[in-house]
């Protein structure tokens, strides 16, 4: 079984005492129940692991309520609807097991599902502190926009995230023996993996337990939409045309009942911070960053682009130009969900010539190109670039300078710094 890296972080984090609720962040089919239940296993302080979803209470000295939970064996325990009482009972029955000598860990997965939630941890929490109880408290939740809209209106101060992101290609290699071009094409869902030979399967998967969740429920429970046909069409919108730049007036004209460009730019930020899509700006060396009027639009795990096509996957690799878009993006995905909170990624445009991705941090500049089947990748928009930003680095992605494969190795924090 693949252990993803983050494993550790938990670990360390509950071989301390507790001084924070641990709160492990990332979006739909990521592998965030998989993980807790794997540092679980490996843990020798005792547990109580709770779903929202199922409501059902035991401690997890051992494997017997996960395996209860997932069907092996029968379990004694009748569900319940998840309710704020339920929630302050569960909690009260894990600090009857928590002494200042033994301490405990309870984990509560799908929190998001009851009402009130954020304010009813709080209270439990600071509780938890003022009698200096040594409970671990461990959060996870599956619609990360309802999770950050919980977290900072009433925790503010009181937690430590443990971010996970959309998988990489070094651990859908190494846990599912994908190629490069399989990544590429169906991305890093691992819940997806085993079906990728039946692409039709593959697909309903991707828009079911991904798509549909986000766009059509997470979003419209965590914000008043006006327009959710909108929504839902942006986001498809922004399949379509990823890796390109578009004006929020020529997106007007692709969709019908479009409001104006200020709804479809707040409803690309809510996309974005549901890790599906992402819209990125111009870059500009002045410290006063205006939202660009023509963002350049990316996917954020390249499954989604090739779940809503109409391409298959052995036509996606012989079509030039398709797959050209389908490497470009994979490659600012790959930025994205590998960088640190110091770095941002934009790309660069002035009059004829462009930089497919810039990365900057407060010492540190980079412009890429992407090398793919679309276009053969020049110097010369690298060198305007360098000419406008002489402090710049500048590198090919694709190329003998970084090859793709060695590309998907390294984080965006390390090639600003080793390039």
């Amino acid at each position: 079984m693949y252990i993803r890296k983050e494993s550790k972080t938990l670990l360390a984090r509950l071989a301390e005492k507790p001084r924070a609720l641990i709160v492990v962040c990332g979006p739909r089919q990521c592998g965030k129940t998989t993980l807790i239940q794997q540092v679980l296993q490996r843990i020798s302080i005792p547990h109580t692991y709770l779903s929202a979803d199922h409501a059902r209470t035991s401690s997890l000295g051992s494997l017997t309520l996960l395996n209860s939970l997932a069907g092996t064996t029968t379990s004694t325990f009748a569900p319940v609807k998840a309710t704020d009482e339920w929630l302050i009972r569960v909690w009260q029955e894990a600090r009857a097991k928590t002494t200042k000598s033994n301490g405990h860990i309870l984990v509560i997965d799908e929190i998001q599902k009851i009402a009130n939630w954020s304010e009813i941890v709080k209270g439990l929490w600071d509780n938890d502190r003022l009698e200096s109880r040594n409970l671990h408290v461990v959060l996870l939740g599956s619609a990360p926009l309802t999770m950050q809209e919980g977290l900072s209106e009433s925790l503010l101060g009181r937690y430590e995230t443990i971010d996970l992101t959309h998988w990489l290609f070094t651990e859908m290699q190494q846990a599912f023996g994908f190629t490069l071009d399989e990544f590429i094409y169906f991305g890093g869902y691992p819940g997806s993996a085993d079906l990728i030979s039946d692409e039709i399967r593959w697909r309903n998967f991707i828009r079911n337990a991904v798509i549909e969740p986000n766009v059509e429920r997470d979003i419209l429970a965590m914000q008043r939409i006006d327009k959710p046909a909108l929504l839902k069409r942006l986001f498809e919108l922004a399949c379509l045309y990823a890796t390109q730049t578009v004006s929020y007036n020529k997106m007007l004209g692709q969709l019908r009942d479009a409001g104006n460009t200020t709804t479809l730019a707040r409803y690309l930020d809510l996309l974005a911070k549901a890790s599906l899509v992402s819209g990125l700006s111009n870059y500009r060396a002045s410290h006063v960053r205006v939202r660009s009027s023509s963002p350049k639009l990316l996917s954020l795990n390249p499954g989604l682009i090739s779940a809503l096509s109409n391409y298959p996957f052995d036509a996606a690799v012989t079509d030039r130009t398709h797959w050209g878009r389908l490497v470009e993006n994979a490659v600012g995905a790959h930025i994205k969900n590998t960088m640190s909170s110091f770095t941002q990624l934009y790309y660069w445009r002035d009059g004829s010539n462009e930089v497919d991705f810039v990365l900057e941090t407060a010492n540190n500049l980079l412009g890429l190109e992407v090398k793919s089947g679309r276009h053969r990748a020049t110097t010369r928009g690298l060198s305007a670039f360098k000419e406008t930003f002489p402090d710049a680095k500048a590198a090919i992605v694709g190329s003998d300078q970084i090859p793709l494969h060695e590309f998907f190795e390294l984080s965006a924090d390390q090639l600003l710094t080793e390039l």
